[in-house]
């Protein structure tokens, strides 16, 4: 037996004609040796077979291997030659099956040596639709853009209909593929965070078209076949905006107006779909597509438009109120400037929501309406204050005085009325505090009238002193608000406002001090109507009465409370001086002078003690009558008209009537003595320690 397996393990290109060959080289040539066989058998074992089952063949038959198959070769007639004729047709057979599976086996070593030399069958119009339906986008993307180059580069003999044909299901294949990606993208924001894979599939088939399709519009010629891919994007993109920014939801925010509930759903989705274009979707795109400056620029516009809708009705307040808001101060400020957005929208260069010149106008009739409802609300705040006073209650205390809520609701009124200018454009709370503290002027006008009117019909009220005190502390509140709320450019407002609580605060003051005057001007008179020896206890007296009295008083403010003990001071004081100037008494000799003289300071010490320590701060009063006293007590001439000098230097307001009343009690002076010292007056210099006055409201016989 001679070991065969060489010869069937190659695969000879032409192995038949070899065959043929060598058959007719050995019938030509001698038998070399005697040694060798007749003939060769060749017996295949079973197993080379049974591990293969069934073969193939070069022309896509299977055969089926024998177990065992015996073979005879005759050496000088080898396969294919005349000498093998009984074996002729199996060996032929045979030999083909493994000249086939050599075949196979060298294609295949091929294949892995060089992959792309395998040829690929096309892939079918139907095998794309169905990668469309799976939505696998992407991957029908590519194979149709395939399908189209190689229908484009067919030359075959296909006739001008075929083509045409093809050319048309090739088209509906995009057109179906552009639909199906577009609605996905049509819903981008909702399935941004719930899918990202299909929504990055459907970007990627999407830029892959945008991508071949500016690749051959590169010299392309006017008129050629291009799809639009990036326009279409485009499109549906502002269609998916304005369906999410113009649909309202029917339910939800109740209580506010239609216009209303579009602003607050424009506002909220257009931030945070935004925020999900920047963190969900944006990352899908290539950068060429801007996809977030695209989105802004819808989402503006669409508002925008919306807005200048609305602006064109004839608004309601709050309704212009909520449009100049969400254009002056959401949109620029809580929006724009959003962490996330900022970078991304000023890129957009998005601009104002509105023109500026309909800001203006709607700005205009915002400030007409809020001062009319801010007037409207000051008048209702009034007509129940003046109804709390007629009913006969004692007003309610806070921290131990006398309260009333008229300042609060009137201050909350304006300021509110301010603030919500200020939030929306700080040049328009600025516009808008000049008309709100003019209205606020009118308004005091207003409550001073109604409080006087209240003054001449109610004094029989109970709790008419406690009314009158708790309207007085309201003054307080408003002189501080004003006083805050002022700038040097409202001067004039700030005048008006200020002199009419001092109207109001100096009312209340008259109705308070009245009683207590009064009752004092029998015991001034005293002063008049004794002799000056037996007057030494009447000012205890006055004291006592009006310490009993002021006890009411406590129930005002610090600084009214102050400001009343001071108008007390000053009247005791007043007053004093009066009863001194009208007793016409004549003193002629230094003792009595003297005494007068110490009696006053007595009296001046203890009515100063009194004032201070029940919290007057009239300081500039407590030099009056000391040197007065002094200007009695002395007696030189000289030292009369040093003190007289400072008694007018302290005094401005002192006149030659009132000296000459004070030096009638001196009668021990000349009429050249008399006349110097009045001439003091002529030359000295004021420095008045108050602008109140104290002499010139003191009426000389």
């Amino acid at each position: 037996m001679i070991k065969m397996m060489p010869f069937f393990y190659s695969s000879p290109p032409n192995a038949n004609k070899e065959c043929k060959a060598k058959g007719k080289e050995a019938a030509s040539s001698p038998s070399s040796s005697e040694s060798d066989a007749d003939s060769l058998s060749l017996e295949l074992p079973a197993e080379d077979f049974q591990t293969k089952g069934t073969m193939q063949t070069g022309k896509g038959r299977r055969v089926s291997a024998p177990a065992s198959i015996p073979l005879e070769i005759d050496q000088t007639g080898p396969l294919g030659s005349p000498a093998g004729k009984k074996q002729k047709g199996l060996r032929k057979k045979i030999v083909h099956a493994f000249f086939d599976m050599a075949g196979v086996k060298s294609r295949e070593r091929n294949k892995e040596k060089d992959p792309q030399k395998e040829e690929k069958q096309p892939v079918t119009a139907d095998q794309i639709r169905e990668l469309i339906t799976l939505q696998k986008f992407a991957e029908a993307s590519q194979q149709l853009l395939l399908m189209e180059k190689a229908h484009n580069c067919d030359s075959g003999e296909k006739s001008q209909g075929e083509k045409m044909e093809k050319l048309n299901e090739i088209d509906d294949l995009f057109g179906l593929l552009k639909q199906e990606i577009l609605a996905v993208l049509h819903s981008s924001v909702s399935i941004a965070q719930s899918q990202p894979e299909l929504l990055r599939n459907a970007v990627r088939a999407l830029a892959e078209q945008v991508e071949e399709e500016e690749r051959c519009a590169v010299g392309a010629a006017v008129g050629s076949h291009l799809r639009n891919w990036k326009a279409a994007w485009r499109n549906v993109v502002q269609v998916s905006v304005t369906e999410r920014m113009t649909v309202v939801p029917a339910v939800g925010n109740e209580g506010i107006s239609t216009i209303a509930r579009s602003f607050v759903h424009m506002g909220k989705t257009m931030k945070a779909d935004l925020i999900t274009v920047v963190q969900f979707i944006k990352p899908h795109y290539p950068e060429h597509f801007q996809v977030c400056s695209t989105y802004a620029k819808f989402y503006h516009h669409c508002f925008a438009s919306q807005l200048e809708t609305f602006a064109q009705f004839a608004l309601g307040s709050e309704d212009t109120y909520l449009l100049l808001t969400w254009v002056q101060d959401v949109y620029p400020k809580k929006i724009r400037q959003d962490p996330v957005l900022v970078n991304e929208l000023d890129d957009a260069s998005l601009g104002s929501l509105l023109p500026s010149g309909q800001i203006r106008q709607l700005e205009a009739t915002y400030q007409a309406n809020e001062v009319e409802s801010v007037q409207c609300w000051l008048a209702q705040c009034l007509k129940v204050e003046t109804a709390k006073w007629r009913e006969g209650l004692e007003p309610e205390k806070l921290d131990g005085h006398f309260h009333s809520e008229l300042p609060i609701d009137v201050i909350q009124a304006t300021y509110g009325a301010q603030k919500r200018a200020e939030d929306v454009a700080p040049e328009l709370g600025k516009q808008i505090s000049s008309l709100l503290l003019t209205q606020l002027s009118v308004f005091l006008q207003s409550y001073k009238k109604e409080l006087e009117l209240f003054i001449k019909e109610t004094k029989q009220h109970r709790y008419f002193e406690a009314t009158i005190i708790a309207n007085m502390n309201s003054c307080v509140s408003f002189c501080n608000y004003a006083e805050q709320k002022t700038t040097s450019e409202q001067d004039d407002t700030k005048m008006k406002i200020f002199t009419t609580l001092n109207e109001i605060q100096n009312i209340g003051f008259d109705v308070l001090l009245q009683g207590l005057f009064q009752k004092l001007q029998p015991l001034f008179r005293t002063f008049t109507q004794k002799k000056w020896v037996s007057c030494s206890g009447i000012m205890d007296e006055i004291i006592e009465i009006t310490s009993h009295r002021i006890s009411t008083f406590k129930f005002l403010k610090a600084p009214l409370y102050q400001a009343i003990m001071g108008k007390i001071h000053l009247h005791l004081v007043q007053q004093y001086i009066t009863r001194l100037l009208k007793k016409k008494v004549s003193l002629r000799t230094d003792r009595l002078q003297n005494d007068l003289a110490e009696l006053i300071q007595r009296n001046a010490s203890s009515l100063q003690a009194f004032c201070m320590q029940n919290g007057s701060n009239a300081t500039w009063l407590d030099s009056a009558l000391p040197s007065l006293a002094e200007v009695i007590r002395l007696q030189d001439r000289r030292t009369i008209m040093v003190e007289v000098g400072v008694l007018a230097s302290r005094y401005p307001d002192i006149s030659k009537k009132h000296l000459s009343a004070i030096l009638y009690i001196k009668g021990n002076l000349s009429s050249s003595e008399l006349r110097s010292i009045l001439n003091v007056l002529d030359v000295v210099v004021s420095t008045p320690l108050s602008s109140s006055p104290l002499f010139s409201k003191i009426r000389v016989p």
